[in-house]
């Protein structure tokens, strides 16, 4: 903490000034960061994998019930999930011969409700 000379004020107290916390580096994120932020984007680049979140956001969802609710076949809501899995968005949890979807963390509902909102935004 810096002290800040009272030479003439009466008592002769020492102030302390406040210091600020250092400020944080503005270096730029790796290559390979940026790389997979890519590949996070490109996986979530999808209408349906879209759709998918938006639904997990909500609550655990097992296939079928993504079917019903997002009015797609089967395989294809399989063929997303996939995707979805391999990014990271997503994880499976069998629970007898079902599978049940969860997000993996918040963070990505949050990409997409924000990019959600930004086009509703514009329109």
């Amino acid at each position: 903490m810096a002290t800040v000379s009272t030479a003439g004020l009466p008592g002769g107290a020492e102030l302390h000034a406040p210091q600020r916390p250092p400020a944080e580096p503005r270096t730029p994120s790796s290559a390979a960061v940026l790389s997979d932020a890519g590949d996070l984007l490109r996986a979530l680049a999808a209408p349906v994998r879209i759709a998918i979140v938006l639904q997990l956001r909500d609550e655990d969802r097992c296939v079928h019930e993504l079917v019903d609710l997002l009015g797609v076949a089967q395989p294809l809501i399989s063929q997303h999930l996939r995707v979805l899995k391999t990014a990271g968005v997503v994880h499976g949890e069998r629970r007898g011969r079902e599978v049940v979807y969860r997000l993996v963390d918040d963070h990505l509902a949050h990409i997409v409700v924000d990019a959600v909102a930004h086009v509703q935004e514009g329109k």
